[in-house]
């Protein structure tokens, strides 16, 4: 009797486990993202809609490191390299 109320919680467990949130989802990667703005855009809004949830997923990670990534890229570095100042532009002045 014991081995059978055991095996009868064991199955409704793995029922009950089978009912988790469906993730069908395909899981894209940053260089993707990085290719497609307009999904990038739509999977960004969706993961600030509901960051406590989402923002840890696969899909937001990757579509987050694309969106820095082409923010950065395409400022270069940032940094504008500046000439050093000579001491005929001093004595100019």
């Amino acid at each position: 009797m014991k081995t059978v109320t055991i095996l009868v919680l064991a199955s409704v467990f793995a029922m009950l486990a089978g009912c988790s949130k469906d993730t069908s989802e395909p899981v894209q990667t940053v260089e993707w993202y990085k290719a497609n703005k307009v999904q990038r855009a739509a999977m960004m809004t969706k993961c600030k809609s509901n960051p406590g949830e989402l923002a840890m997923t696969p899909n937001c990670v990757n579509a987050t490191r694309a969106d820095s990534a082409t923010t950065w890229g395409a400022t270069g570095s940032g940094i504008k390299p500046i000439a050093p100042v000579t001491a005929t532009e001093i004595n100019k002045k």
